[in-house]
């Protein structure tokens, strides 16, 4: 199916050297990256020296002023080598822009061209032990003493979490404010006085390291503020619909890396002397799956679209998030049906996508919060 996205030719050539690097550079090592726990932070690096990190950045701040369709071809491909721990796209297209929107100029001056060239590396915390996805009841909290906020609190299954040297950090500024009219976010740096974190060791995406955050009485400059005070919960929600598209498009292409790793496999597999691809119900369950993906991938690059042209569209994005990343692990499922036992042996990729895809369904707002907001969005 022809697709609707508008690609250039300077897109695609970007994918084709995006390509060969990833083959080159990343492919090779990413089984070692997920047997020792995590990215090391020299691949970081090797992004920004061939500027894949904050593609879309202005020039003056390190970043070469690409368009956001750069994202997604680097979205589509890392998925397509089943990459799902990779990530630098956290850390440039996602947090990266609450500096570049909401920070001063001196902020913008001092960490974009950094975190641009891959030297710093960004996390963002929002989640917490007792809160989850409900930012309604965040308790860290940042009271300000002098020029200086004091922080305290935890933060849990923070993405980039031990690799950061500098993390967003939403926290609560006004108690007696409404729940979501009190919260700001602050940069906090990981080598500040009372900061520390733990390592969380999950069930799958084992590249990507993820932390629990401690802040015991860190003292944070009140320069060190996002945009204006008790502003956060709002300047949150303003970047989510792109990241909740993203995470769409990530979980689509991870379903198709789950079926392109099938049907080869059942092509040559055989079972009571013939194929597996042979008996009806693995092409039955194969059809399901690729008709499923087809018609995500639409629904998906029709939302690229709509967000590319400046539209509102919550519901729909709340919709391709739930809908999406519970495609990614119930097609990961199935094809973990058809490879039998070997599908549950940590050397076939097949295993690594079926944990991993799990993963989709709590990550930027669980599936839960998706279907709240699209409740919401019904009038019920």
């Amino acid at each position: 199916m022809e697709r609707i996205l508008p690609f250039t030719d300077e897109h695609e050539v970007f994918r084709t050297a995006f390509c060969e690097f990833l083959d080159q550079e990343v492919v090779s090592h990413y089984g070692q990256w997920e047997k020792d726990g995590g990215v090391p932070r020299e691949v970081f690096k090797k992004f920004g020296d061939l500027g894949y990190l904050c593609i879309w950045l202005d020039e003056k701040y390190g970043g070469v002023g690409g368009d956001l369709l750069y994202s997604v071809i680097q979205a589509e491909e890392m998925q397509a080598r089943g990459l799902n721990s990779l990530y630098t796209r956290l850390h440039g297209d996602v947090i990266a822009p609450y500096i570049y929107t909401h920070g001063s100029e001196e902020l913008k001056q001092r960490w974009l061209p950094a975190c641009a060239a891959g030297e710093k590396i960004l996390a963002v915390a929002m989640s917490e032990p007792q809160a989850g996805s409900d930012l309604a009841s965040l308790a860290t909290s940042a009271v300000k003493e002098g020029d200086n906020y004091i922080v305290n609190g935890n933060k849990a299954w923070i993405s980039n979490g031990m690799l950061a040297d500098l993390v967003v950090v939403a926290v609560r500024t006004d108690p007696k404010a409404k729940p979501y009219k009190g919260i700001s976010l602050l940069l906090v740096e990981t080598n500040t006085p009372g900061f520390s974190r733990n390592r969380v060791q999950k069930i799958g995406m084992h590249a990507q390291d993820t932390a629990e955050l401690f802040f015991s009485d860190c003292k944070v400059p009140q320069t060190n503020l996002l945009g204006e005070e008790n502003k956060g919960f709002y300047y949150l929600m303003e970047k989510l619909q792109w990241e909740r598209i993203m995470a769409a498009v990530c979980a689509v292409n991870q379903a198709q890396y789950s079926l392109a790793l099938t049907i080869p496999y059942v092509k040559e597999r055989k079972m009571f002397n013939q194929t597996l691809s042979s008996f009806q119900n693995t092409q039955f369950e194969l059809a399901k799956a690729a008709t499923e993906i087809e018609v995500a991938k639409s629904f998906v690059d029709q939302l690229v679209v709509q967000h590319l042209a400046g539209q509102k569209i919550s519901k729909e994005v709340a919709m391709a998030k739930y809908y999406c990343c519970d495609l990614a692990f119930r097609t990961a499922d199935r094809c973990v049906q058809l490879f039998g036992g070997y599908g549950l042996c940590e050397e076939y990729p097949i295993a690594r996508q079926f944990v991993d895809s799990r993963f989709l369904k709590m990550l930027g707002g669980t599936s839960e919060v998706q279907l709240v907001i699209i409740a919401k969005e019904l009038g019920l």
